[in-house]
């Protein structure tokens, strides 16, 4: 079975989704996933709590795929797993780096210990794959984006390995993406990533370009959800980083014909240093800012909310009077005041949590999904 490893601060799990609609479109595979969202062992799909398993248990789902007759293995590397050593003697017969942002600081400490941990995994796929005689094209293909942060430092880093080292970019794509349904550039770049490494791994470039008019959102990236009884357009992302909200604040600033409108928080007991920059990102891109709760585990909803709000020009506390700024901790009441109030035209982000399914409390996980949220909300709610 073919394993193909994809990491980065943002955009793995679309990439990995993407990529395994690629391989799948060449005759003869049969494509499993592991992702943050679900894995697919070619029968069954489970939700295992990470974006990349420990180790003992992605060799039970290894297993079961190579039970199944799975033949490629689309995954998930996070940074934690790569330090963690999560993936043991795993052999990648190729992969890909998207971007590198401010996140898991409170982890790696520095960018610099992150992006050298990133870098590991590069280095750890070309040692345990033996170089041929053929040159350097024989070695794994790694597909770099150089769109996003540290793409130009991780090519020139990863030209010291036994790896065939292949730049992406969205300003000279060797694919057609004109008919793409995924809106955004950075959207762009992770399919143009997936494709790329698709090609790589000997899917034939016709078959890559015929599934790209195909791809839809999912997996509460960017994902559309509908209400009859909303005015706006609501969108729910899994945006959680300074970057990330910028991508999805600014690809959403393209359709918006009203107000764009973005309800999100942070979450606790994870990188504070981020949170005065998400706010500073929301309050620079976007006309309204609901500011809530993510999933605030053992900390203070308040307390993160006042840090969030350092970054947000005049927001030096939870102050309701801020000219554009709501503060509602309770993030099912901020949703629906949003949603409640934004008008025709308007579009609503709510961003954060994606796809997940529970609001951790100190130490409880609370069932709440973001689309449900949206789907049940009534005027009077």
């Amino acid at each position: 079975m073919r394993i193909w490893g994809i990491t980065g601060t943002n955009g793995k799990t679309t990439t990995t989704w993407i990529l395994a609609e690629f391989l799948a479109a060449d005759p003869g595979r049969r494509v499993g996933y592991v992702t943050t969202v679900e894995v697919f062992d070619g029968k069954d799909r489970c939700y295992t709590g990470y974006t990349t398993p420990p180790l003992a248990r992605l060799r039970e789902i290894f297993s079961a795929m190579e039970a199944n007759g799975i033949t490629d293995c689309a995954m998930e590397v996070s940074s934690h797993a790569i330090h963690q050593h999560r993936t043991g003697d795993t052999v990648f017969s190729g992969g890909a780096f998207t971007n590198l942002s401010e996140d898991h600081l409170d982890y790696h400490k520095t960018m610099e210990e992150y992006f050298r941990v990133k870098l590991s995994f590069a280095e750890q796929m070309a040692s345990a794959n033996p170089p041929g005689d053929a040159g350097r094209r024989n070695f794994p293909p790694y597909v770099v984006c150089t769109d996003g942060g540290y793409g130009m430092e991780m090519l020139e880093a990863c030209g010291a390995f036994a790896l065939n080292v292949l730049p992406v970019t969205r300003r000279s794509p060797r694919f057609d993406l004109s008919e793409l349904r995924l809106v955004g550039d950075y959207n762009e770049s992770n399919v143009l990533v997936a494709a790329t490494l698709a090609e790589a791994a000997g899917v034939p470039h016709d078959a890559i370009q015929g599934v790209i008019p195909t791809l839809r959102p999912r997996w509460g990236r960017l994902e559309r959800v509908e209400n009859p009884k909303v005015r706006a357009d609501v969108y729910v992302d899994f945006a959680h980083t300074p970057d990330g909200l910028e991508k999805v604040l600014g690809a959403a600033r393209g359709f918006t014909r009203g107000r764009l409108w973005v309800v999100f928080g942070a979450g606790g007991d994870r990188d504070p240093m981020k949170r005065p920059l998400m706010g500073a990102a929301c309050a620079r891109l976007a006309d309204r800012l609901v500011v809530t709760s993510d999933n605030p585990r053992s900390e203070d909803p308040v307390a993160i909310i006042d840090a969030i709000l350092k970054g947000v020009p005049g927001g030096d506390g939870c102050q309701l009077s801020m000219s554009g700024v709501t503060v509602e901790p309770d993030r099912r009441a901020a949703i629906c005041y949003a949603l409640r109030n934004a008008g025709a035209g308007d579009v609503v982000i709510v961003a954060g949590k994606g796809h997940e399914t529970t609001q951790e409390i100190k130490g409880v996980k609370h069932p709440f999904d973001d689309r449900e949220v949206v789907r049940s909300f009534s005027s009077d709610t």
